[in-house]
Order: structure tokens, then C-alpha cells, then sequence
């Protein structure tokens, strides 16, 4: 098939809403009415993309995370009452039971595809004016950028809509799919390797917000691991060495794992050896979507947590330490956090855990927290596992408002509050658990990177290296960071039975493509099964 080397794209702003593959334009959009003749702001579209990849729908609790978090073995979001019901969907989402008009699948399509579409603007030969700054490396952003969503289309609909930029608004965007659509990402992370500044891992934590040399080396790695996925093969050697390579070139800039006691040092708005690329999103989003309405911020967040997410007890049974507490001094090894109890809550952490949130959570003072007074003003005990999905009584309220356990990267009394604008997207020790993997399925023997990461997250040394150990570790790291559903399909365990899902089908790996843009694009076919 001959090779894609032009797009075309249409001027759009960030919050548009329309159907991404069928790109209806204006009329009164001069510069595709009369033949598109380059942005008038290289760096101003290359900060608007900067925003749709932290906004909306790609940086909140919903649509992209929620698909790659949800819909895994990580998170369950029960129906408590009247909340979290949302006409199904939350659970949908949990049982993979989804359909083409979920908002959290229609929604994150239309935005990855607008990224593709922006960043083709400014990437065309035609866009050469720039506000300021270098317009090389303003481009190579952008190849960042088309290449990141690209990628996550690839993952999730295995149909990458385009346009070539010499092609008039009539044209019917064209599709790519398997080797072409990789090869278009990785043509775009070659150019944006080299084109983009070499940020070190001790460099200025701003300086990571925006794509380096070793964001798109991740990429690239991350890209070719998942490849033998997207082709339906089995992994090569060959591509398992761009893995390993990409993540030695990481290194090579210095980045490396964070020292024991570290772990949860990594997430906050300051510069640590692990963050390769952190994004302006909200962060409240990564936070009050788990914790309890009585869980609050006095003066910030008078309201307290929305009481959504929780995780199963399966997942937090991965981690070291006593099935049914995570207080202080229990042997949890360190990933796994800890719940304040009267002996370590303080003001400045305000009673709130961190890690994984299990049985009775406390005031800042120590005083032991009740759930709300209509339950009946129980104690605030998060049990082990969410029993119950759904609401059907009054007599459930006390059951459903205090299942599950709760889980917690962000704490809210950092730098910049609990709605401040960081969130990491690439760190180091998921490039390092990359690696150890691609060792692992060219024949070779990771255990002693593993141990090592185990040594500094507080664990006990693994006696070998399995499938079964290599993924489980790989969810110990990287809970709650959109690697899960990835990391599920890739050893085969994404459609098994959890808690309130029973097993699914081989149809579930993918996502159906929103119908409007099927009707709209023959050149797009709905994926099996929907």
C-alpha cells in the first residue's frame, strides 16, 4: 500500500464538537474555502493542542481514562443511591457491555481525532508563520501530539481516519489501518526524536509538560510493544529491541527510578527523577472522584469527595501487606499507601491516605469519620469489595455508600490544591517495566530489574519472573495511570471474569466506532460484534 506522507486537516477550535471522520466545515472558513494555505500561528495551534490533549474528555475521569481504567479489573463504580448512575453507564463501561452511542466512547474519538487534524494543520509544509520561538521544534511537537492520539485510536478502534492536505473538502477521509498506521506514527516520532530538545530528568519539572526527546522515545516503545496486538501476531524480536532500545535512550537523559520512600513524591507538581512528560489537567479529577463525601478540604472543598470510584479487592490483593487494613506500620510495601489513623493524621494531610483507602478513615484530628447522616450516619468503613453494583432500595444506601476501596496517586493538600494542573503521563519506571517485558519475551531474564524496582518500592524479592508476576507487577507500578486495559489485552487476560463482570468476548478488545461517523465515511467499517 503506497505509504501516507500528507494529511489534510480543517481549522477547528478545542471545544467543537462535531463528527471527526465526516469534518464538516464552514463556509465562512476562508482558508479551506479557498484552498487550505497554512495556520497563521504555528505556536498558538501548537498551544491549543497542548490544551485538547489535557481537556475534556482526555484529561478528566471520564471517556479516555475511564475506557482504559473502568472497563479493566482496576475500577468498579457502583450506582450509590441516586449518584453514579448516569443511565447505566459507568457500569457499562465495568462489564463491557458498552455500545457505539456511549458518551465515553463517542466523545474521546471525536477528540483524538481533532488532535490528528490540528496537529496536520501545522505540521503541512504550508503553515510557516510562528508568534515566535522555533518552528522546527514547534512541528516536531505537533508530531508529538498527531503521533500520541494516532496511537491511541490504533489501540482502541484500530481505524485511523485522515486527510491529505492537497485534497478538496469534498473528499471522503481516508482510513489507515494495521503496518500503515504504524508506520505514520513512527515516521512522525522519528522526525519529533529528533527535532525536539533533549529535556534531562534534571531539568525544570515545567520543561516536561511539553513533548521531548524522551516523551516520544516512550512512545515509540510503548507503540512497539502493543504492535503484535494491533497486527494480530506474535511479538517479534525485532520490534522488542525497539523497546529496549527507546528506554535506554530514556535513560541515557538521566531519568531513572525514584528512591524508596519516593513513590508518591513522583505525582506532585514538583520536578523528581521519574516524570518524563506530565500534561496541565485537572488533577481533582485523579483525586475527589474516589474519596467520600465526608472525606473534605475545609476552605477548598467544603463538599468533599463525589464517592465514585473504587477498586476490586482482587487488584488490591496484588500488593504486600494484611488483606483488610493499610495503617500505618501493617508491612504494606510502599505503592501501596497508607490510611491515616489518630497516630499519623495531621493537618497537613488532613486525615486523607494515600495509596489504596481501606476500612475506618479518620478527621484530620484523629476523630474516626460516619458516613453521611440519611445512612444513618455509620461509620465510614470502606470495605473490600463493592457487593452490590447496584441500587434498589433504601436499605441499600448504607451498603453502597461505603463498598470498595478506595484508591488515591494525588493527594489534594499539595502544592497548587487539589484542583491543580498536573497530571503525569509518562514516567520512567513504566518505560523500565517496558524493557524488563521485551527482555522478557525475547527469551531473556528480567528478574533482576524486577527486584530491583521491588527493592525500592518496599516489596520482597521475586523468586522468578512469570507472565502471571511480570503483568502483576506492572499493575502494582502503574494503577490508575491508563496503562491497565493496554496491559490486560497484551497476556491475554482483559476478557476474563471479575467482580460484577462476567467473562466477555474477543469483540470487547475494541471499541465500536460512533455510528455517525460510520454513515459518514464509508470508508470506515464498524468493528465486529457491534
Amino acid at each position: 500500500m503506497k505509504k501516507i506522507t500528507k494529511y489534510l486537516t480543517i481549522t477547528l477550535s478545542a471545544s467543537l464538537v462535531f463528527s471527526c471522520t465526516d469534518l464538516e466545515i464552514e463556509g465562512t472558513d476562508s482558508l479551506i474555502t479557498d484552498g487550505f494555505a497554512g495556520v497563521a500561528n504555528v505556536q498558538g495551534e501548537v498551544a491549543n493542542l497542548r490544551n485538547i490533549v489535557s481537556g475534556g474528555q482526555l484529561g478528566n475521569q471520564e471517556g479516555l481514562f475511564a475506557l482504559n481504567e473502568v472497563s479493566t479489573d482496576e475500577y468498579v463504580v457502583p450506582t450509590r443511591g441516586t449518584d453514579w448512575g448516569d443511565n447505566g453507564r459507568w457500569l457499562s463501561i465495568h462489564r463491557q457491555t458498552w455500545n457505539a452511542e456511549l458518551s465515553d466512547i463517542v466523545v474521546p474519538w471525536q477528540q483524538l481525532n481533532s488532535v490528528t487534524i490540528n496537529a496536520t494543520r501545522v505540521i503541512s509544509p504550508k503553515s510557516v508563520n510562528t508568534a515566535g520561538g522555533d518552528i522546527t521544534q514547534q512541528k516536531a511537537e505537533a508530531r508529538f501530539y498527531r503521533a500520541w492520539a494516532m496511537s491511541w485510536i490504533l489501540d482502541m478502534w484500530r481505524q485511523v481516519p485522515y486527510r491529505d492536505v492537497d485534497q478538496p473538502n469534498s473528499a471522503i477521509p481516508a482510513v489507515l489501518t494495521g503496518q500503515v498506521a504504524i508506520d505514520s506514527i513512527v515516521a512522525d516520532l522519528n522526525i519529533a526524536i529528533q527535532d525536539l530538545p533533549d529535556v534531562t530528568a534534571g531539568d525544570a519539572i515545567a520543561l516536561k509538560s511539553s513533548p521531548t526527546k524522551a516523551s516520544a522515545l516512550h512512545l515509540m516503545a510503548q507503540l512497539h510493544l502493543n504492535k503484535h496486538v494491533y497486527l494480530d501476531t506474535s511479538p517479534q524480536a525485532a520490534d522488542m529491541q525497539v523497546v529496549i532500545d527507546a528506554v535506554d535512550d530514556i535513560a541515557a537523559s538521566g531519568y531513572t527510578l525514584a528512591d524508596s520512600g519516593e513513590f508518591f513524591d513522583i505525582f506532585k507538581p514538583s520536578n523528581d527523577v521519574e516524570t518524563i512528560w506530565w500534561v496541565p489537567s485537572d488533577a481533582g479529577a485523579r483525586i475527589w472522584h474516589t474519596l467520600h463525601y465526608n472525606q473534605n478540604f475545609p476552605g477548598f472543598n467544603d463538599g468533599g469527595g463525589w464517592n465514585g470510584f473504587t477498586t476490586l479487592a482482587e487488584f488490591y490483593d496484588l500488593f504486600e501487606g494484611p488483606a483488610d487494613t493499610n495503617y500505618p506500620g501493617d508491612g504494606q510495601e510502599e505503592r501501596r499507601g497508607v490510611v491515616h489513623d489518630p497516630s499519623t493524621a495531621n493537618a497537613e494531610n488532613l486525615g486523607i491516605g494515600i495509596g489504596f483507602l481501606i476500612n475506618q478513615q479518620y478527621e484530620q484530628d484523629g476523630t474516626p469519620l460516619n458516613a453521611r447522616d440519611n445512612v444513618g450516619g455509620i461509620p465510614l468503613v470502606f470495605t473490600r469489595e463493592t457487593e452490590k453494583a447496584e441500587y434498589t432500595s433504601p436499605g441499600d444506601n448504607d451498603v453502597l455508600e461505603t463498598s470498595g476501596i478506595r484508591m488515591l496517586k494525588y493527594h489534594p493538600n499539595e502544592e497548587g490544591g487539589d484542583r491543580r494542573q498536573h497530571v503525569v503521563r509518562y514516567r520512567f519506571a513504566d518505560a523500565y517495566l517496558m524493557k524488563a517485558e521485551a527482555m522478557f519475551r525475547m527469551g531473556n531474564d528480567p528478574l533482576a530489574m524486577i527486584n530491583e524496582l521491588r527493592s525500592k518500592r518496599g516489596a520482597s524479592p521475586l523468586a522468578a519472573v512469570t507472565e502471571a508476576n511480570l503483568l502483576a507487577e506492572r499493575g502494582r507500578e502503574m494503577y490508575q495511570e491508563m496503562t491497565r486495559r493496554q496491559d490486560l489485552i497484551r497476556f491475554g487476560q482483559y476478557l476474563r471474569a471479575w467482580n460484577l463482570k462476567e467473562a466477555g468476548d474477543a469483540t470487547k478488545l475494541i471499541f465500536p466506532i460512533p455510528v455517525a461517523d460510520v454513515l459518514a465515511n464509508p470508508n470506515l467499517v464498524q468493528n465486529p460484534g457491534y
